[in-house]
């Protein structure tokens, strides 16, 4: 069998991979009654979880005027933004708003501030959509000193998800207990309403809430590209994609920073532990012009080392260097990470760090194997890692990027359907209950290795979709009270793969911030909430309810329309709001009685559709 393909009979990693994590200790037995404690601390928010998600809920719950503290296991905040995903992942720009447009216009500004109005850094952050790391953790800071005296950050606060670690109070989630990392001494901290933030959903758990982890088969919910898929990139899916669910979790790997400009460039170096047998495949492969796609996608594969990372352009010579979607092998290291989502600390700090070396060895391998053509090493050589970022960690990304972890259940569960229009020219099914509109197609990475025969590899594929609604309950964890859950949130594996990128995760963190505020002024838990008042706090925060093509946040109408689309104003036909036209008749007649307004037909005559909804709305 050549060396870098599996059997696909071969036992599952995932098996030795359990077997291995059960012989680790619990990263929780460093909490234990004989460390000291710290004195337990209060707030009417606590997040777990300093992601994009985290933060924005912080900020939103901050500026309703609510103490909170935000709790975060490393010393740094801000998640993958601040740690290589500088290509933000959005396919309709404008489809989201709120905080989120907020950080991206602060991005913008910071360029256009630092270097100049007409400068090339300027040009390359695309107006605010691509960053450097440091930059995006420099924002998330500046925008959490702005609500410093409501919101406490606290870094190296480590949470075990064991149900010990969470405290209720009749019934309800009233706290949890905490590792500090620096002392080894242990904190009890209460809030009103809690915040699962993490990327792995480990509080909703520990909490008692019922989760998802895996593909679910195409007979359970119809979905396309569920289950067991092989799918060459800009294919179709081929042999051997049966549908069938397993417990399979799509792979993770680190989004590097690297840089072509070589003032500012470290190159790898070979890493302890290195094996040139991981990555001999690719000798082949590049020799031969092999690629896991078909067509024009081949195009993708780049000379030198855009042969084993898909990269994308940022400010000041760096690039956002992700997964290579043609290649076989890359940074990706499939079924390995499956542990991942229930494994405690202690296993997910050396799989990062077997995950770090891998890719090291593998940028090594791209760059000085005699066996590789001599002009191709000399290509990969003229990158590396960019020498001002990460310079606490040898200039590495300091986050796994953990593209899915555990899916809570929900009282709302988010499919594939649910971003996928109802028919040709249409949008995805509306939903009145609303939190945030978004859009980036379904998508997810593979979840096995190399296998003899296949096209590509199993799990990997992206599928068209369009700008859809996203509804509260996705974030109400079933069965549980106390806890908004809005980066682990209600999803199949196919509907997840579109609400995981940061953006709606951003926005799904505001949302939780908004309900957790108006739970703790109100008393009533946010599974009780009205959706009109946390609706009314999203629109007032320029958050998008539900796209429109043809307005923006910026018009001075977005958000009587924003309210009048969440009552129903809009068919699932209509991309357009066309508030310069002329308001017929019959829908006068229809946006009347859907506004409860006193009106008559005869009174809105001669109005536009947006003169009418001001009228109405205010």
């Amino acid at each position: 069998m050549p060396v870098g393909f599996r059997k696909s009979c071969l036992i599952p990693l995932f098996i030795t991979w359990c077997l291995v994590a059960a012989s680790f200790p619990a990263a929780s037995s460093a909490i234990g009654a004989a460390v000291p404690a710290e004195k337990p601390s209060a707030a009417d928010v606590v997040i777990v979880g300093a992601t994009p998600g985290g933060i924005m809920a912080a900020i939103a719950a901050g500026r309703l005027g609510c103490s909170v503290i935000l709790l975060e296991r490393s010393e740094h905040i801000g998640g993958l933004p601040a740690n290589g995903l500088g290509a933000t992942d959005i396919g309709t720009r404008g489809a989201t708003g709120g905080l989120f447009l907020e950080f991206v216009e602060r991005i913008r500004k910071h360029y256009e501030d630092t270097y100049g109005s007409g400068s090339p850094q300027l040009e390359a952050c695309s107006d605010g959509y691509h960053f450097e790391p440091r930059v995006a953790g420099q924002v998330y800071s500046r925008m959490l000193a702005e609500v410093s005296g409501q919101v406490t950050v606290l870094t190296n606060r480590q949470f075990d998800a064991e149900p010990s670690n969470v405290l209720f109070d009749k019934g309800v989630v009233s706290g949890v207990r905490i590792l500090n990392r620096k002392n080894g001494e242990t904190g009890i901290y209460r809030g009103k309403i809690l915040i699962d933030a993490t990327y792995e959903g480990d509080l909703a758990a520990a909490a008692g809430a019922d989760f998802r982890i895996g593909r679910e088969s195409r007979a359970e919910y119809n979905e396309p590209m569920s289950g067991i898929i092989f799918k060459p990139w800009g294919g179709e899916p081929g042999p051997g994609s049966s549908g069938l669910g397993d417990n399979a979790v799509q792979a993770y790997n680190f989004r590097l920073c690297l840089t072509d400009d070589l003032d500012n460039a470290v190159l790898f170096e070979k890493p302890e532990g290195y094996n040139r047998e991981e990555y001999a495949s690719l000798i082949t492969d590049i020799k031969e012009s092999r690629f896991a796609a078909v067509g024009q996608r081949r195009e993708m594969a780049i000379e030198g080392i855009g042969r084993i990372t898909n990269m994308v352009r940022l400010p000041n010579s760096k690039t956002d260097a992700n997964n290579q979607h043609a290649a076989f092998l890359s940074t990706d290291l499939p079924e390995e990470n499956w542990p991942w989502p229930t494994s405690g600390w202690e296993w997910r700090d050396r799989f990062a760090e077997r995950l770090r070396r891998y890719t090291e060895g593998l940028f090594w391998f791209m760059q000085n194997d005699p066996e590789l053509p001599e002009d191709f090493r000399q290509k990969c050589r003229q990158w590396g890692k960019a020498a001002d970022e990460y310079q606490d960690n040898n200039n590495f990304p300091r986050q796994v990027y953990v593209r899915e972890g555990r899916r809570i259940k929900g009282e709302y569960l988010f499919t594939a359907h649910d971003a996928i229009p109802l028919e040709t020219g249409s949008r995805p099914p509306l939903h009145l209950d609303s939190i945030t509109a978004s859009h980036y197609s379904l998508d997810s990475h593979a979840v096995r290795k190399r296998e003899l025969g296949r096209p590509h590899l199993d799990g990997f594929f992206s599928y068209p979709s369009m700008p859809y609604m996203v509804p509260y309950g996705v974030m109400i964890p079933k069965g549980v009270k106390g806890i908004l859950a809005p980066v682990p949130v209600s999803g199949t594996h196919i509907g997840f793969s579109t609400l995981r990128m940061e953006p709606c995760w951003m926005a799904m963190g505001q949302a939780a911030g908004i309900a957790a505020a108006l739970s703790c002024q109100t008393g009533v838990l946010p599974h009780g909430l009205e959706i009109r008042s946390i609706q009314e706090q999203l629109i007032e925060g320029n958050a998008v309810l539900m796209y429109f093509r043809d307005i923006g946040t910026d018009d001075s109408r977005f958000k009587s329309l924003q309210e009048a689309a969440v009552r129903g104003f809009f068919e699932v036909d209509e991309w357009e709001a066309r508030l310069d036209e002329p308001l017929d008749r019959e829908t006068t007649e229809r946006w009347i009685g859907l506004s409860g307004t006193e009106m008559t037909v005869d009174a809105a005559a001669g109005m536009t559709r947006g003169e009418f909804l001001e009228k109405v709305m205010k």
